[in-house]
């Protein structure tokens, strides 16, 4: 993630070159790393939450595979 913000950044600063008219417009490049790193979060989020998701429902108690382990107990 480090990286992804880094060398985008790094590149910015060295990107006003010193002839006039190559302006650099920070706002475009701001909104754009944001909308870049909103992206990132989402796949991200997307990915823990169905993975949560999918834990919930492999190990439910009522799944007709689910058994106790030992130190549960077979009382069931």
């Amino acid at each position: 993630m480090a990286v992804l913000v880094a060398l985008p950044a790094v590149d910015f600063v060295f990107a006003a070159g010193d002839e006039p008219g190559k302006y650099l417009d920070r706002r475009v490049v701001i909104w754009n790393l944001f909308y870049k790193m909103m992206t990132v979060a989402f796949i991200v989020g997307s990915v823990v939450s169905g993975t949560i998701i999918w834990q919930v429902w492999r190990f439910r108690e009522s799944h007709p595979k689910a058994k106790p382990t030992s130190y549960e107990g077979t009382d069931w």
